[in-house]
């Protein structure tokens, strides 16, 4: 879709989350929106004719929209909405194509960045400075940080609107171009364009929805720097804080997580936030990604659709998370695709973890089946 503008793709979204759904687009008097516009979200919902009574634009990268989630649940929690949509829309693929932008990202060079920009490290020299740190300590081997990459792929090659399908080996995500060290090109997550949309709406409303309900069943937030200096511990993630408030307000244990969709510009990431939310002890990531663990079948199916390294990744994927989350708890993910319990039933709880930034920031939430 070349031709669609991020507009298009947003009131696209908008309105097959509605229609999915089954309610009027009446009831919507909540809108939060990120990433568009010189006054995001007003100008979405102008072009999407809608008058919210709340909105929110809270935009922390990656971890966005399970923020946005998070202050949408507590909101209609407070009675101060009914019903809020969540829409995302980019065309960062084919702007790159057409010449309206580079594939370079750049954050600037005013605030606390002055004193890093100088040195001339981008995003992905970040995150590949971390992953070398948990080489170094905990002996993470480059084989199995491509393990998440070759599972990502195995996970896509279901999922008719992955962007990469077909299957890679760990051998050829070793031997791809270097990127920054120690990430190769299939290391990364692949740039596409997309849109998506997510409708929370207060309990009141469940008897009239077209399809059973999934459950925000708690949440969690966390910020940690913006600059490597004021990084703590580069083996850590924003998420360790994040997970362990989402799972407490939920009342679960990461043991009872049947599928997890986790935000995954790099393969690092994946690893690390597994262990930070607790799947796995501190510095064995490397570990528990092995022996197709994350595949759909595996111990813990993780990022079921393909992630951001095989499916999709326009730009703040952490909307998909929350989408492919709940379609494999309603158990509409389609044949091949489809997580099951072992006893072959549908999966009962998920959870849908964003990062923003370079570990900046990081959304968690636990969902659950009704």
């Amino acid at each position: 879709m070349d031709e669609a503008t991020p507009y298009t793709l947003h009131a696209q979204a908008a309105r097959r989350a509605l229609a999915d759904s089954g309610l009027d687009r009446s009831v919507i008097d909540g809108f939060a929106s990120a990433g568009l516009g010189t006054l995001a979200p007003v100008e979405v919902a102008e072009y999407l004719g809608l008058r919210p009574t709340w909105v929110d634009s809270t935009s922390v990268g990656g971890a966005t929209w399970e923020v946005l989630a998070a202050h949408a649940a507590d909101a209609i929690a407070a009675g101060h909405a009914n019903a809020v949509l969540l829409v995302y829309g980019s065309t960062a693929r084919a702007d790159i194509k057409a010449g309206r932008r580079t594939a370079n990202l750049s954050f600037g060079a005013r605030g606390p960045l002055q004193f890093e920009v100088p040195y001339g490290h981008t995003l992905i020299a970040k995150y590949a400075m971390a992953a070398r740190r948990h080489m170094h300590q905990y002996g993470t081997t480059l084989e199995q940080l491509a393990e998440v990459a070759v599972q990502a792929r195995a996970n896509a090659a279901a999922n008719p609107d992955a962007l990469y399908r077909d299957p890679v080996t760990v051998d050829e995500v070793l031997s791809g171009p270097m990127i920054a060290d120690p990430f190769t090109k299939l290391h990364c997550c692949i740039r596409s364009d997309g849109g998506c949309a997510v409708l929370l709406v207060a309990e009141d409303y469940a008897p009239d929805l077209a399809k059973p309900p999934v459950w925000v069943l708690g949440s969690g937030t966390s910020v940690s720097h913006t600059t490597m200096s004021e990084w703590d511990d580069f083996t850590v993630s924003p998420a360790a804080v994040s997970g362990r408030l989402a799972f407490e307000r939920a009342g679960v244990r990461p043991a009872e997580i049947d599928l997890a969709e986790i935000y995954d510009a790099f393969t690092y990431m994946t690893l690390v936030t597994l262990e930070d939310l607790g799947f796995c002890a501190k510095g064995e990531g490397g570990a528990f990604a092995e022996k197709g663990r994350l595949l759909r079948d595996g111990a813990l199916p993780v990022n079921t659709d393909g992630g951001g390294l095989a499916a999709c990744h326009p730009g703040m994927r952490g909307l998909f998370l929350l989408v492919e989350a709940v379609r494999q708890l309603r158990g509409e993910a389609g044949p091949g695709r489809q997580v099951r319990k072992a006893d072959g039933r549908l999966p009962q709880l998920a959870v849908a973890s964003g990062t923003g930034g370079w570990f900046c920031s990081s959304g968690t939430v636990v969902l659950g089946r009704g």
